[in-house]
C-alpha cells in the first residue's frame, strides 16, 4: 500500500500547502518572545514544541475532510487546524516531560523540558492548550456561534478525561503495575492515545463544512481505521526506525518495557495488523470519487512513512 510517485508527488504539494498555512496562523496567534518581559521564556518555549518539527497530519486531515464536506474557507480550516495542532503539542510536550515518558528527543532535537526546563515545559503545553481554545471561540474561526461550540465539543472531548488524557493514564498504570494485556486493550489505549485526536481532527473539518450525518458517519469509519493502523506502524518504527530517520529514541518502548503491537502480535502480524486497519480506513471512502483522495493519500502515507 504505497503512494504512487505521481500521488506522492501531490500528497507533498498538498501537505506543504495545509502546513503553511496552519503555519501562517500559528506564527500570528502564537505570544512572540523578544519583549524582555519574564513571559519572554513562556512564549519561546510555546514557539519552540510548534516549530521545531512535526508533519502537521492532523491539520491535513481536518483540511481534508472540510474539503471533502465541501467547505471552502481556507482560512477557517486554517484557524482549525491550527488550534488542534496546539492541543496535539501540548499534548507532546507533556508528553516527554520525566515523570511521564521521559524522553530526550522529538522530532531529532531536544524536548520542551531538555531545551528550557520542567517547570517551563509544563506551563508552555498548558499556554498551547488554552491558546488553541482562545482561537476556536474567535469569529473569525467561523460566523457561526454554533459551529464553534460544536468545534469546542468534539475537540476538548477527544483530549479530555475520556479521550486522550484518559488514554495516558491507562499507559501509565499499564507501565506501573506491570500489566499484561493483549491487542483488544491495546487496539483500547490507541483509540484514546492516538486515535481521538485523529478521530476529532476529521470530525472537526466535517463540523465545519456543516457536513450532513451520512457523511459524518463515513468519516468516523475512516478516522477509527486510521487511527489504529498509524499507531500500529508507530510500534513497528520504534521497532524498526533509526533515530536519524525517526527524530525519536530507537527501542524505547521495547526498553522500557511497555505492551506494543509488535511485542503482543509481533513484528510480522503487527505490519499485516496496520495494512488490515488502513484497507478498512480507505473502505470507508468508497463511495467518494476524486475529491475524498487527499486522505486516501494519508492512509498510504501513515503504513509506509518512516517516521
Amino acid at each position: 500500500m504505497k503512494l504512487t510517485e505521481q500521488e506522492q508527488k501531490q500528497f507533498k504539494n498538498w501537505l506543504a500547502k495545509v502546513a503553511g498555512a496552519t503555519d501562517d496562523v500559528l506564527a500570528e496567534v502564537l505570544p512572540r518572545d523578544g519583549t524582555g518581559l519574564p513571559e519572554d521564556r513562556l512564549w519561546e518555549c510555546m514557539r519552540y514544541g510548534v516549530f521545531s518539527g512535526g508533519k502537521r497530519l492532523r491539520p491535513a486531515l481536518l483540511h481534508a475532510a472540510h474539503h471533502l464536506c465541501g467547505g471552502t474557507s481556507g482560512l477557517q480550516a486554517a484557524r482549525a487546524s491550527a488550534a488542534m495542532e496546539m492541543i496535539h503539542v501540548y499534548s507532546l510536550i507533556q508528553d516527554d516531560l520525566p515523570c511521564m515518558d521521559d524522553d530526550a528527543l522529538r522530532h531529532g532535537v531536544a524536548t520542551a523540558h531538555k531545551k528550557f526546563d520542567e517547570a517551563t515545559a509544563l506551563m508552555a503545553s498548558d499556554g498551547l492548550q488554552a491558546s488553541a481554545f482562545e482561537l476556536l471561540a474567535d469569529k473569525m474561526t467561523h460566523e457561526d456561534a454554533d459551529v464553534r461550540c460544536e468545534l469546542i465539543k468534539i475537540y476538548s472531548s477527544a483530549m479530555g478525561a475520556l479521550g486522550m488524557v484518559a488514554g495516558q493514564m491507562v499507559d501509565m498504570v499499564w507501565e506501573w503495575q506491570k500489566t499484561k494485556v493483549g491487542q483488544t486493550e491495546l487496539a483500547r489505549l490507541s483509540n484514546l492515545k492516538t486515535g481521538a485526536l485523529i478521530h476529532a481532527s476529521v470530525m472537526g473539518g466535517a463540523a465545519l463544512a456543516r457536513a450532513k450525518p451520512d457523511m459524518r458517519r463515513a468519516l468516523a469509519a475512516y478516522a477509527g481505521g486510521l487511527g489504529l493502523a498509524y499507531q500500529i506502524h508507530n510500534d513497528v518504527l520504534d521497532e524498526e526506525g533509526e533515530t536519524e530517520v525517526t527524530g525519536k529514541t530507537k527501542g524505547k518502548d521495547a526498553a522500557a518495557g511497555k505492551r506494543t503491537f509488535v511485542t503482543v502480535l509481533g513484528l510480522a502480524a503487527a505490519k499485516k495488523q496496520a495494512l488490515a486497519e488502513a484497507n478498512a480506513a480507505l473502505k470507508a471512502l468508497e463511495d467518494f470519487g476524486d475529491e475524498a483522495d487527499p486522505l486516501r493519500w494519508i492512509v498510504k502515507f501513515a503504513v509506509t512513512r518512516e517516521k
